[in-house]
C-alpha cells in the first residue's frame, strides 16, 4: 500500500481531512528542526539530512573528535572553577578594582567585567556539552566545528592563565572557597541530591534501553551459535556501558547519602549556642552610601547602627592629621582638574590649606565605586558632591558626641617630611586635645607603643595576628584579623578561650557575615553596613535536628523516586520487548499459512542468516513469474524466477492474452493432442538456483492427486478443462 492510499485510509478511519497534518508528521517535523538546530550549533551543518546513527556500544566519533571532546570537558571544568572562585570572591571586588586602578590610573568595575567573562566562558562550554549530549542521545556522530575547536583552546588558555594569576598573587583567595563550602555545604548536599533525581530519568531510559537491546539481540540470535560467538563483543560492550553508567550513578548517590557524616558547618548548631550578633565598624564610614572618608560617610554609618568608625590617617606637610586612604589624591578628589601636574604626588606632600579646598565627593557620583549601589536621592547627591577632605579632629568630634569607637591605620610620612620620625606623637596629641574618652580609641598602629601607653594609658591597643603569648606580653585583649582566618578554626577557638575580642575585616557579603556570626565573632569591619544591619538571624542557619530530618527525608524520598523512575522505564522496555516478540510470532503465523515449511520472513526482518529454503513449485501462468522474468536483464535463462526478490519498479499490470481452449463441432485439432493427465504426468522441473528454492513434498502430493496447478494471486490462469499446459505452451506464453 503506497503512502497516498495509507493517508486516505487513515483519513477515512479517523474522519479527518488531509488538510490537517497528522501527529506523527508534526513529531517528525519537530524532530527535523531539533536535529538541524543541534547539528547547526555544534557542527555548523544547518541543512537537514538523514544522519547515520552510530551503533549502540560502539564509539561515538573518530579519535580526533574524541580528543576535542575531552578538551571541551577540560575547558568546561576550568571555566566552572574560575567562575566559582570569582563569584565567591565577590567580597573582594572593590579591592580588586582599586588594585587595577593603581596600575591603570583609570577607575572601572573590572571585577564585574571579569565576572561577565567567567560567566560567558562557562555558558559557552556548557552549551556545547549540552548539545553534544543531545547528539549522543540521538546517536549522531559528533563533529565539532573548527571555530569551536579554536575557541575551546582559547578558553583553556585563558582560564589557566587567570587561575595561575589568582594562585600566584592572591593565594589566600582559595581560602574563600573553603569558607563558602562551610556554610553552603548542607544546602549544596540537598541540591545535589535533587540534581541526581533529575538525572535519574534520562539515565533510567538509557540503562533500560541498553538492557532491552541486549535481550532483543539475544532473542534474534537464538539458535545461531556461530553468529552469537561473533557478536559477543557487542554484548560485552553494551553490558559494560550499562554497568558503567548505572554503577557510577549508584556510587555517587551513595556518597551523597553519606555526605552529612563528613560535613562541618558552623551554622548547624542549637539556638542556645548561637552567639550575639557581631557589632559593626564602618569601613571608611558607609562607602556605599556616601564618598569614603568623608563626614557624610561617617554620619551615614552612625545612622545605620555602627558601633565604631574605621579610617586611614595621613599627616599633611604642615602637620595636620587628615583622612585619606590612597597614596595620591587622583582617585577621590578633583586634583586632576585643579592641579594636574601634582595629581600623582604623595598625599602627605600637600599643605592642609590646599587639601581642605579639594572636592572629595564628585568622583562618587560619577564612578559609583560599588556594583549594585542603590541610587541616591537628590538631596544626598547634592550633599555628596560638596564633600571635602576631613581632618582627624572632625572625626574625633563626631565619635565623642555619638560615643563611637574609633580605629584607624596610621601611615608614616615620606622622607624629608617634618614629622618623619615624630608623626605618632603628633597624632596622640591631637587625640588627647579632642577630649574624647580614651577607651573609645582602638589603637592599631604598631609604632612607638611604649610612648602611647605612657601618654594615653586608656587607649585599647589592638594587635594583629599574633600568638596568645605575644598578646599577653603586650597586654592586648583585642585582635584585628582578616576574615579568611576563619578557615583556621583552631586559632579562633584559642582566642575565644582566652577572652580575646576578635574584629574581622572586611566583611561585606551577608553569607560571610552569617559565618562570622555563627563563629561567635565579636565585631566586623564592613562597607555594607546598611544591608548587614538588617539581618536578624544568620543566613543558612539550622538546628542539628532539623538538618537530620531534612537529610533523612531527602534520602528516603529520592530513593523512592529514583526507584520508581527506573522501574517505570524498565517495565516500559520489557513491554516493548514482549510486543516485538508477539509481533514476531504473529508474523510467523501469517507466513506459515502462505509459505508452509518455507523460509521464515521473520528471519529476513531480523537480518539473520537464512537457512536453506525448501523448493516450492510455482505456476508459470502467474503474473509474478511474468514480472520477474521481464525484470531480469537476460543473465538468467528464460523461464526462471527468484521468488525471494520483488521487482524494484512498480510492474505494469499483467493482461492475460491467452484464451481458454473451447471444443466446438467445427474445430479440428491440428496441434499436438492434449494428453490426459495421469499419475506419471509431472511438471517440468526447473533448476534449484533458478527458482531460488526446493520442491516441497506438498507440491508433489498435489501433482500425484492430478489436480491442476493454480495460484491464488490475481491474474493467474487456470485451464477450463482441468488439463496441465505443456512446455511448448509455456514457452509460447513467454514469447507473447
Amino acid at each position: 500500500m503506497n503512502k497516498d492510499t495509507l493517508t486516505e485510509s487513515r483519513s477515512k478511519t479517523t474522519g479527518k481531512s488531509d488538510e490537517h497534518p497528522n501527529l506523527w508528521i508534526e513529531r517528525f517535523f519537530n524532530r527535523r528542526c531539533c536535529i538541524t538546530f543541534l547539528t547547526g550549533c555544534y557542527s555548523c551543518h544547518w541543512q537537514y539530512r538523514e544522519w547515520e546513527k552510530t551503533e549502540l556500544g560502539s564509539c561515538c566519533c573518530a579519535w580526533k573528535e574524541q580528543f576535542f571532546y575531552m578538551c571541551l570537558v577540560v575547558a568546561f571544568v576550568l571555566s566552572v572553577i574560575f567562575l566559582f572562585v570569582w563569584v565567591e570572591t565577590s567580597n573582594e571586588y572593590n579591592g580588586f578594582d582599586w588594585v587595577v586602578y593603581l596600575g591603570a590610573k583609570r577607575w572601572f568595575l573590572w571585577s564585574i567585567f571579569m565576572l561577565s567573562i567567567a560567566g560567558i566562558l562557562t555558558a559557552y562550554t556548557s552549551l556545547l556539552l549540552l548539545l553534544s549530549f543531545f547528539l549522543l542521545w540521538e546517536r549522531i556522530e559528533l563533529y565539532l566545528h573548527t571555530c569551536h575547536k579554536v575557541f575551546i583552546f582559547l578558553v583553556i588558555l585563558l582560564c589557566s592563565f587567570l587561575l595561575y594569576v589568582l594562585n600566584h598573587y592572591w593565594t589566600d583567595k582559595w581560602l574563600i572557597a573553603g569558607l563558602s563550602l562551610q556554610i553552603f555545604a548542607p544546602f549544596l548536599h540537598l541540591s545535589l541530591i535533587t540534581v541526581m533525581i533529575l538525572l535519574s530519568w534520562p539515565l533510567a531510559i538509557c540503562v533500560a534501553h541498553l538492557e532491552s537491546e541486549v535481550r532483543i539481540r539475544r532473542y534474534r540470535m537464538a539458535g545461531y551459535e556461530h553468529e552469537v560467538l561473533e557478536t559477543c563483543n557487542i554484548f560485552t560492550r553494551l553490558k559494560a556501558l550499562q554497568i558503567a553508567a548505572g554503577l557510577s550513578f549508584l556510587i555517587i548517590l551513595l556518597c551523597l547519602y553519606l555526605m552529612p557524616l563528613g560535613i562541618y558547618s558552623p551554622c548547624i548548631l542549637k539556638k542556645e549556642n548561637l552567639g550575639p550578633k557581631p557589632t559593626f565598624f564602618g569601613h571608611r564610614g558607609a562607602p556605599m552610601l556616601a564618598p569614603e572618608n568623608t563626614m557624610m560617610s561617617f554620619e551615614k554609618a552612625v545612622e545605620h547602627g555602627a558601633s565604631g568608625l574605621e579610617t586611614d590617617v595621613y599627616l599633611s606637610y604642615d602637620e595636620v592629621p587628615f583622612l585619606m586612604h590612597d597614596y595620591d589624591l587622583s582617585r577621590t578628589t578633583n586634583i586632576r582638574e585643579v592641579l594636574p601636574s601634582a595629581a600623582f604626588n604623595h598625599t602627605a606632600t600637600f599643605n592642609w590649606t590646599f587639601l581642605s579646598t579639594l572636592n572629595a565627593g564628585q568622583w562618587f557620583i560619577k564612578h559609583k565605586p560599588f556594583f549594585g549601589m542603590k541610587p541616591l536621592s537628590e538631596a544626598d547627591k547634592r550633599r555628596a558632591s560638596n564633600q571635602s577632605i576631613p581632618s582627624l579632629a572632625e572625626l574625633l568630634e563626631l565619635a565623642k558626641n555619638e560615643k563611637k569607637f574609633v580605629i584607624f591605620d596610621l601611615f608614616g610620612p615620606p622622607p624629608k617630611h617634618p614629622l618623619r620620625n615624630t608623626f605618632v606623637r603628633r597624632v596622640v596629641k591631637v587625640i588627647l586635645d579632642s577630649n574624647i574618652e580614651q577607651r573609645l580609641i582602638f589603637w592599631l598602629p604598631g609604632y612607638d607603643r611604649d610612648y602611647v601607653r605612657f601618654k594615653a594609658p586608656g587607649f585599647q591597643h589592638v594587635g594583629r595576628l599574633r600568638t596568645l603569648e605575644e598578646l599577653a606580653k603586650e597586654n592586648m585583649t583585642i585582635v584585628n584579623v582578616d576574615y579568611k582566618r576563619l578557615f583556621y578554626r583552631r586559632m579562633v577557638r584559642q582566642y575565644q578561650a582566652a577572652k580575646i575580642h576578635i574584629n574581622m575585616y572586611i566583611v561585606n557579603e551577608p553569607w560571610l557575615f552569617s559565618l562570622a556570626w555563627c563563629n561567635r565573632i565579636d565585631s566586623v569591619t564592613t562597607d555594607n553596613i546598611q544591608v548587614l544591619n538588617q539581618l536578624s538571624h544568620p543566613l543558612f542557619f539550622m538546628t542539628p535536628g532539623f538538618y537530620t530530618f531534612i537529610w533523612l527525608f531527602m534520602v528516603i524520598a529520592s530513593a523512592i523516586i529514583i526507584g520508581i523512575v527506573f522501574y517505570y522505564h524498565w517495565v516500559k522496555e520489557l513491554k516493548k520487548e514482549r510486543w516485538l516478540k508477539d509481533a514476531t510470532s504473529a508474523s510467523a503465523d501469517v507466513v506459515s499459512k502462505n509459505l508452509p515449511k518455507g523460509e521464515s520472513e521473520i528471519q529476513g526482518a531480523l537480518q539473520l542468516p537464512k537457512k536453506p529454503p525448501a523448493r516450492v513449485v510455482r505456476s508459470p501462468w502467474t503474473p509474478e513469474v511474468h514480472y520477474e522474468s521481464s525484470a531480469r536483464s537476460g543473465k538468467n535463462p528464460p523461464g526462471t524466477s527468484h521468488s525471494a526478490q520483488a521487482p524494484n519498479e512498480r510492474p505494469v499490470p499483467f493482461k492475460n492474452t491467452v484464451k481458454p481452449l473451447m471444443l466446438t463441432e467445427n474445430f479440428q485439432h491440428t496441434q499436438t493432442p492434449i494428453r490426459e493427465p495421469s499419475s506419471e504426468t509431472t511438471l517440468p522441473t526447473l533448476k534449484e538456483d533458478e527458482l531460488g528454492g526446493a520442491f516441497t513434498e506438498e507440491s508433489h502430493a498435489k501433482t500425484d492427486q492430478k489436480t491442476p496447478v493454480s495460484d491464488s494471486s490475481a491474474g493467474s490462469y487456470e485451464p477450463l478443462d482441468g488439463t496441465i499446459p505443456t512446455i511448448s505452451d509455456n514457452m509460447s506464453l513467454k514469447q507473447e
